[in-house]
């Protein structure tokens, strides 16, 4: 394999983990592991062949945290891409915070993380997150004719060039800073503001936040 292509079906690309599986009414459910190479084998994917991913409908969470990781990006007129996790008391700790300040600025990424409102596609554009804007109808074919230039190239070349992208803009601090995160945030999963958001989610509510005692 020299180039690959990843998508969704219905009306998602991927909204991320189910949090339902965290329901309070349940407390022996276990905390779902995720392999190093982050959420899917995707979020903190780390190989030789580019990846491209044609994003279509909802684009949330550690899906957007997949989505943000692959080299490329195109997407339909009716895409939406959203890192919520403040809403609902959690982290985006897949490998996307050190990478997003990178790839759209310190004000940019503050406020896609920490509103955690819904962006648009022609506002993901603006900010560098796509590549390219089509009609959902040509989405798959759009992703298919960039691997198809990609893979025109020298493989050698293609490979060489890639690491040295992705080591500018990632790097082994940026791993490291996520890495330190997620080990960091995951006993704080037993925290009131945790609990609330999961179960105000699961109850379709507003949750009602306390005073973090981080």
């Amino acid at each position: 394999m020299r180039v690959a292509a990843i998508t969704g079906s219905g009306r998602a690309f991927c909204t991320g983990l189910d949090l339902k599986v965290y329901r309070l009414s349940d407390p022996s459910t276990p905390v779902p592991s995720t392999p190093d190479t982050g959420f899917a084998g995707m979020s903190n994917r780390v190989s030789k062949e580019p990846i491209i991913a044609a994003v279509s409908g909802l684009c949330y969470g550690v899906g957007c945290e997949m989505a943000i990781n692959a080299d490329m990006i195109t997407a339909s007129h009716d895409s939406k891409s959203a890192l919520a996790e403040v809403k609902v008391g959690t982290l985006a700790c897949a490998g996307v915070l050190p990478r997003l300040i990178l790839s759209v600025g310190l004000q940019r990424a503050t406020e896609m993380t920490l509103t955690g409102r819904v962006i648009g596609v022609e506002e993901a554009r603006d900010w560098g997150l796509t590549n390219k804007v089509v009609d959902k109808g040509s989405l798959v074919q759009s992703a298919l004719d960039f691997a198809k230039c990609i893979v025109g190239n020298s493989p050698d070349s293609v490979i060489a060039t890639r690491e040295g992208i992705r080591k500018g803009w990632i790097g082994p601090e940026a791993l490291a800073v996520n890495d330190k995160l997620y080990r960091a945030w995951r006993p704080h999963n037993e925290l009131e503001n945790y609990k609330e958001g999961i179960k105000a989610f699961s109850e379709k509510r507003a949750s009602n936040w306390i005073d973090s005692k981080l």
